[in-house]
């Protein structure tokens, strides 16, 4: 196998380097959510299932092993030194050759690009490293923050998936993005 997931680590320049999460960063990552839980919870189900630490530290152990299993991997964006977000490579399938991309950024954050370039280093080591041929990216229709990054790096839309995800007490649609390694490749 030519890539680690669970090692993973880009230098993306001197301020932001993302990085497989650890059970050290457990703390850091409750903090993160729990002082962003109103911004959050408005798109991302995951959100009141991080109660305490110990909930922080089990996704980081169930990531972890995802990771060994080649299935998936979630890292930290680290932002000087300090947890800003995390990004993840999701629903790994070597059999399809492609894998989802998932982010999420704290409010405090946002506005400076942190996730267009993670994306661009996550997206560049799946296809480069992992050997894929496609990354997808779902967003909610109404989240013109998300949605910006896989525009912005010329992700193609291929459609919207009624009520594709439960949000806590409803059914949200995702709009469906995916780029292709040979587009990748004719881009960069």
């Amino acid at each position: 196998m030519a890539y680690d997931l669970l090692t993973f680590s880009r230098e993306i320049d001197s301020e932001v380097t993302l990085r497989t999460l650890r059970a050290r960063d457990a703390t850091a990552l409750y903090a993160l959510i729990d002082g962003n839980r109103a911004h959050l919870r408005e798109w991302l189900p995951f959100v009141d299932d991080a109660q305490d630490v110990t909930d922080t530290q089990r996704f980081i152990l169930e990531a972890a092993q995802l990771a060994d299993d080649q299935k998936s991997m979630a890292a930290g964006i680290w932002d000087g030194g300090i947890l800003a977000g995390v990004i993840g490579l999701m629903e790994i399938s070597v059999r399809n050759r492609k894998a989802e991309i998932g982010y999420w950024l704290a409010a405090e954050h946002q506005g400076r690009g942190l996730v267009t370039r993670a994306c661009r280093a996550l997206i560049t080591y799946a296809f480069d490293t992992v050997r894929l041929h496609r990354v997808e990216i779902y967003c909610a229709p109404e989240n013109t923050r998300s949605r910006a990054i896989p525009e912005r790096l010329g992700f193609v839309i291929e459609g919207t998936l009624r009520e594709a995800e439960w949000l806590y007490d409803h059914y949200v649609d995702n709009v469906l993005y995916a780029m292709l390694a040979p587009a990748w490749d004719a881009s960069s």
